[in-house]
């Protein structure tokens, strides 16, 4: 009696419920597409602060040097800002999230259906963040979105 519940409770525990799944693949798409517009915004609105190490005559005398140094002092001004840094981390959490979930799910559905999700949220981000209204097109896309989601889980079924 003892082996057959082992059994069961071994096949349940190697595959985790569906609700499992759908949490996982609209929480990447979450963390991918809801941080974008936040990520945009504070990109424009941001104002490098001057360097003076950028100005000096060895920097300048080298045209790479200039430039990659311009670029890490970019960047960490950016990540300085955390209206840019904390939308960033959470996006970078999705991508954590999303190897951790191929590794568990089925790639085919998997990739799908974070992108489509992502592509959702980035809509609905947009329409939050900048106030952008949701043409009848896009609206129409996302419609198409969710059927092609569906129909590819209905063809593993």
């Amino acid at each position: 009696m003892t082996s057959s519940t082992d059994s069961s409770s071994s096949s349940s525990s190697s595959s985790p419920p569906a609700i499992n799944y759908i949490l996982s693949f609209i929480l990447v798409g979450l963390a991918w597409g809801l941080t974008t517009p936040f990520i945009r915004r504070a990109a424009r609105a941001h104002k490098p602060q001057p360097h003076p190490l950028l100005d000096s005559p060895s920097v300048k005398a080298s045209w790479l040097r200039s430039r990659l140094l311009a670029a890490l002092f970019a960047a960490l001004d950016l990540l300085r800002n955390p209206r840019y840094a904390v939308p960033l981390v959470l996006n970078l959490t999705g991508s954590v999230w999303f190897f951790l979930l191929i590794g568990k799910a089925e790639l085919s559905l998997t990739v799908p259906i974070v992108n489509a999700m992502a592509f959702l949220f980035t809509v609905l981000g947009e329409w939050f963040v900048e106030g952008k209204v949701i043409s009848r097109e896009t609206g129409i896309g996302m419609v198409l979105s969710l059927a092609g989601i569906a129909l590819c889980v209905q063809s593993k079924n």
